[in-house]
Formats: structure tokens, C-alpha cells, sequence
């Protein structure tokens, strides 16, 4: 299990101790990309450092990957969220097939050795690829796992934007592994007219990621990758050295408050921005208030 040892290991009061920021360390320069999940971690970051008595100062909806990546190497930031399978394609251009702990090694190793970065501790948060259905369509179908599905989805009907339907990860990846074949692929140019054509039934089966809000509020079922097609996108931070050297609370903070958070917790916060309308900085607070910080 990947990094199993610091789930619930921590509670939230174990940062009441850290009350003391080093004398003239500077602000430390928090940045996220430019999407809801981010702004709401990059959020309880930046809160939870400053309850520790560090000085922030929000970089927040720096735009893609790689715009949010060089804002870091060029010292613009000095830590943003990133997922452990997006560094890996995206900067260190490894190999994606590799377990969740291989994948974190890999761009520890790099980042760490080519980019005067490093990785702290991960939290639970695994935002990968999640193929899913609906209830009735599961239980219909005794729909667990992609396995199960391979045999049923000649009667189903699967629905996702065109690109799905070349990536090796994608309809190649689950016919080759998996022996899906669909009896229809309907491409949609939006990725959140997913949700509403599942629950319209205009789709049987079609694939989000694993902290989208819209799963859990429609009670959709995720299959198991049990043949571990998807690769894993740990939510991690990932910091300057230069500013941990200044800083160590930042790893302090940090690596207490990244085992609070996983999935389940991850679809609520993301639901009360995109749903519910509320601010991520208000999100962010009371999640580390109900959490003792």
C-alpha cells in the first residue's frame, strides 16, 4: 500500500506545536495551478503554514503544468501541489507503468538531482483516471472491476472526449489490457457533460478523475483498475531546497498536514467551491479547523 504508514498517523493538533517561524526567513511563496483542487490545497498550505507563525505569500492559478513547474524552477515560487504522474510525463519523462512508490522515487530522484527540487511527504490523494458507471448499470452487469467489464461492455455504451479514444491509456489501453471493447463511443467536447449524459442514461459507462465532486454526488460507482492500467497521481508538494533550507517548517507543516487528505475528503472540498459556490480560502479553513489545526 502506498505509503500506508502515514495515513491516520497524524491528527490535527500536532501542528499546534509548531509556533515558530525562523527569524528573517522571508515569505514563502506558495503557487497551484489553475483549477479548483488546486486553489483549495494550495489554500490549506499556505494556511496551515502561516498558523505555524511562517510568513505566505499566494501565487494562486498560475496557469498548466509546466507554466506552474517553471514559475518553481525560475524561483517565482517556492512550492506548489503537483501530482506524482504528471511530473513524471511531464517533466521528468519517465516511464508511467511503475508503482505509486516507484513513480515518487523516480521524480524525487530527478527533481531533486537535475532541479534543485524535492518531493515532501504525499497525502492520500491519488487523482488519477477513474472509469464509471452507474448503479443500476453495476449491479445490472456484477460490475467491481475493469475485469468485469471487459466481458460487459459489448452491450455498453461509452462516452468521453476524442482524445480518450487514442491514448494509449485510453480505449487502446482497455481493450489491450483489459479486452474492453464498447458496443458505442460517443465523443463529447466537454469534459463535464459526462456527468449529466451518465445520469440522462445517453451513456453507460465513461471515465473522470478520482476526485471529481459530481462521484460522489451521484453515487456512481468507480471500477477497480485492478490490472493497474491507469498510472497513480499522488498529490504531493513539491518545494525549492534553497526554500527548506531557509525554512524547515515548511517540511514540518507540510508532511503532518498531506496525510488529512485523500479522496473522499478531496470530492467534499472540491463540491463546496464548483457546487456549493464557496470561497477556496473559507474551504480551506474549515477543513484545518475541523481538523484541530
Amino acid at each position: 500500500m502506498f505509503f500506508k504508514t502515514l495515513a491516520g498517523v497524524f491528527s490535527g493538533i500536532a501542528l499546534t506545536a509548531l509556533i515558530t517561524a525562523p527569524v528573517n526567513a522571508g515569505p514563502v511563496k506558495i503557487g497551484s495551478k489553475n483549477f479548483t483542487e488546486q486553489f483549495v490545497v494550495a489554500e490549506i498550505y499556505a494556511q496551515a503554514l502561516e498558523k505555524a507563525g511562517v510568513q505566505v505569500e499566494r501565487h494562486l492559478n498560475l496557469g498548466a503544468t509546466l507554466v506552474a513547474h517553471t514559475a518553481l524552477t525560475n524561483g517565482d515560487i517556492d512550492l506548489y501541489p503537483e501530482y506524482t504522474g504528471t511530473a513524471l510525463a511531464a517533466v521528468v519523462k519517465g516511464d508511467l507503468s511503475g508503482s505509486a512508490d516507484k513513480i515518487y522515487g523516480d521524480v524525487k530522484d530527478y527533481y531533486e538531482k537535475n532541479l534543485k527540487l524535492t518531493l515532501l511527504e504525499p497525502s492520500q490523494i491519488n487523482n488519477g483516471y477513474a472509469i464509471i458507471t452507474l448503479p443500476e448499470t453495476a449491479e445490472k452487469y456484477k460490475l467491481k472491476t475493469l475485469t468485469d467489464l471487459g466481458p460487459a461492455s459489448k452491450n455498453l455504451t461509452f462516452g468521453a472526449e476524442g482524445g480518450f479514444g487514442e491514448r494509449k491509456d485510453g480505449l487502446p489501453g482497455l481493450k489491450q489490457t483489459y479486452g474492453i471493447e464498447f458496443k458505442e463511443f460517443k465523443i463529447f467536447a466537454k469534459l463535464g457533460i459526462r456527468y449529466s449524459a451518465l445520469t440522462s442514461k445517453d451513456l453507460d459507462v465513461s471515465y473522470g478523475f478520482a476526485t471529481d465532486w459530481q462521484i460522489s454526488d451521484n453515487k456512481l460507482v468507480v471500477l477497480d483498475d485492478d490490472k493497474h492500467l491507469f498510472p497513480p497521481y499522488y498529490l504531493v508538494p513539491v518545494v525549492r531546497q534553497d526554500a527548506l533550507a531557509k525554512n524547515p517548517k515548511i517540511a514540518e507543516v507540510l508532511n503532518k498536514v498531506s496525510p488529512l487528505l485523500n479522496n473522499e475528503t478531496m470530492r467534499e472540498l472540491n463540491a463546496k467551491v464548483d457546487r456549493d459556490k464557496e470561497e477556496p480560502a473559507d474551504v480551506a479553513a474549515e477543513f484545518l479547523k475541523a481538523k484541530g489545526i
